[in-house]
């Protein structure tokens, strides 16, 4: 019997390291593998690697090299972004602003912040998940010191008004933060363009390795470690670099910088057949958020009468992986709070699906998936009393 082919459409979750970036990687785990802080041969060959690899990734966010901070990933350079202008500058203020759809990785740092007698207003959106700026500088007062707004939502794909956002926060001299996790290597992410102070970043959500990230921090801003050792990183990160994960998201840099026109193009071509077949095909289905302001291979689908979590396992038994939410959501039996903050009901919510295009997928991948997902929701309506 031959083996199901399996689908994967949940790179919002995760990417597969791409093969170009494994082989810049492989060196670093055996013949070159000095510690960047050893000053013979060995040592001083990881640190010419660890240099470049700051200039790649500095050349995908139009920064320079210096302003560049390597991390464990996304969930550090939050931590970093959020805690270290915090508490470096709370002499100036004790407000920080942030919104309702961030990510866990915001959201629980701002919790630990306020445990610290910090003040957080999280911000609402609109039904499409937009942060309007008028209720943005309305939030604004004297003492705030940080604005954290994530510029592609991981559950819904709503891309914010950043450059607004931007010019709003650098007219009133406060720190901008954004949790750029799901969009830097998918979509432009300028540091200048979008005018932020901090940006936050993992590799393996554009095809590099688990475990590593970066933070971007505009020279001149003021912020205080939180992790102490040996003074890596500018002193901001200590801890032996991970040369290897490092070099990949260098590679994993340079690649989404090359392809990135050709595939917002053809990824924007999949997603909206996606959305046409199923809409189609489903009768009561609809799409959570705006199909204007989003990135190109993402969809979150809402299905009445049926359980995003029946979806997806019957759909998994078919060969096709998809998700329900954030991966670091997928556990808990509570309603997605970034749907939640759209308006839905809980039980809108809980008929989700979240669907993320990638590299490897194609059309004829599409138009399976888009059978699948009616034949699953047809087969959980017809056993459900509420879809008769």
């Amino acid at each position: 019997m031959s083996e199901m082919k399996r689908i994967y459409m949940d790179h919002s979750a995760t990417t597969p390291v791409a093969p170009e970036v494994l082989e810049a990687m492989m060196p670093y785990f055996s013949e070159k593998f000095g510690n960047a802080s050893s000053l013979h041969s060995f040592g001083l060959e990881a640190k010419e690697a660890l240099e470049e690899s700051r200039e790649k990734v500095a050349g995908l966010l139009g920064a320079k090299p210096e302003e560049i901070i390597f991390t464990s990933g996304g969930t550090e350079s939050d931590n970093l972004a959020l805690k270290g202008i915090a508490r470096k500058n709370q002499k100036s203020g004790k407000h920080i602003i942030t919104t309702r759809v961030e990510h866990p990785a915001i959201l629980e740092c701002c919790r630990r912040l306020e445990k610290e007698g910090f003040e957080v207003t999280y911000l609402p959106v609109t039904n499409e998940g937009l942060v309007e700026i008028a209720t943005l500088e309305s939030a604004i007062r004297s003492d705030t010191i940080l604005i954290s707004v994530m510029h592609a939502n991981n559950e819904v794909g709503t891309i914010q008004p950043l450059e607004e956002i931007g010019r709003l926060a650098a007219e009133k001299d406060i720190y901008l933060h954004t949790d750029a996790v799901q969009s830097v290597g998918k979509i432009p992410t300028d540091v200048n363009k979008l005018g932020v102070d901090l940006l936050s970043l993992s590799a393996h959500k554009l095809y590099g390795p688990k475990g590593v990230g970066a933070l971007y921090i505009r020279k001149g801003t003021r912020l205080e470690s939180i992790i102490q050792g040996g003074g890596h990183e500018r002193g901001l990160r200590s801890g032996t670099e991970n040369i290897a994960g490092i070099v990949g998201l260098a590679r994993a840099a340079e690649l989404g910088r090359e392809t990135m026109s050709t595939e917002t193009e053809r990824l924007t071509r999949l997603r909206d057949r996606l959305a046409e077949l199923v809409l189609l095909k489903v009768k009561e289905s609809w799409i959570n958020g705006t199909m204007k302001m989003r990135l190109p291979g993402n969809l979150n689908f809402g299905f009445k009468y049926v359980e995003g979590e029946s979806l997806l396992l019957f759909l998994d038994s078919i060969g096709i992986n998809v998700s329900t939410g954030s991966a670091c959501s997928s556990h808990k039996l509570e309603p997605s709070h970034v749907l939640l903050s759209l308006g839905l009901k809980p039980e809108e919510c809980h008929g989700s699906l979240r669907i993320t295009l990638g590299r490897s997928n194609t059309m004829e991948e599409v138009d399976y998936v888009a059978l699948g997902i009616a034949k699953a929701v047809e087969r959980f309506r017809g056993i459900s009393a509420l879809g008769r």
